[in-house]
């Protein structure tokens, strides 16, 4: 049996092993969110503008939905690689969600169209936007969409 000093190292040794542990746990799971972004968006229909982007989110399941943008020649029709990964998470029975993760060219974060469905479907979870470079910023959809407009704002 543990007494004293002998007791509060071992409680505070513990500790620490936890904290590193789930912080290892939270690296592992954002690397396999960028992971598979960056190879969704190999795989981006982008004929008008060469602009190719990938998004992963990772749902409450543990499960990491992905999807590329998909050009349209008639601009407007064009879905974006954030709703597409959404809409395969939603396909799939999911409904809550841990983070999500965009690679593009240089980093850019997601357009206002596609905030306003994250804020709608996730409501305020981390956002991680990658580089070419693998360079990383950290965000999150309520400082990308400071003032939303979700069921709230309907007032039903």
């Amino acid at each position: 049996m543990l007494h004293g000093k002998q007791c509060s190292k071992y409680i505070i040794t513990r500790l620490i092993i936890a904290f590193h542990s789930s912080k290892f746990s939270v690296m592992k799971n954002q690397t396999e969110l960028i992971l598979a972004a960056q190879n969704v968006r190999k795989k981006a229909y982008a004929p008008y503008s060469n602009f190719h982007v990938g998004a992963s989110v990772s749902g409450k399941n543990g499960k990491i939905y992905s999807g590329c943008n998909v050009e349209n020649a008639s601009y407007g029709l064009t879905i974006c690689a954030e709703r597409n990964a959404l809409a395969s998470a939603i396909a799939d029975g999911e409904s809550k969600f841990e983070s999500l993760a965009v690679t593009s060219p240089n980093g850019v974060s997601p357009c206002g169209a596609c905030r306003q469905v994250i804020w709608e479907l996730c409501g305020d979870i981390p956002i991680i936007l990658v580089d070419d470079e693998g360079n990383t910023s950290e965000t999150s959809s309520s400082l990308l969409l400071p003032h939303q407009f979700d069921k709230s704002s309907l007032n039903i």
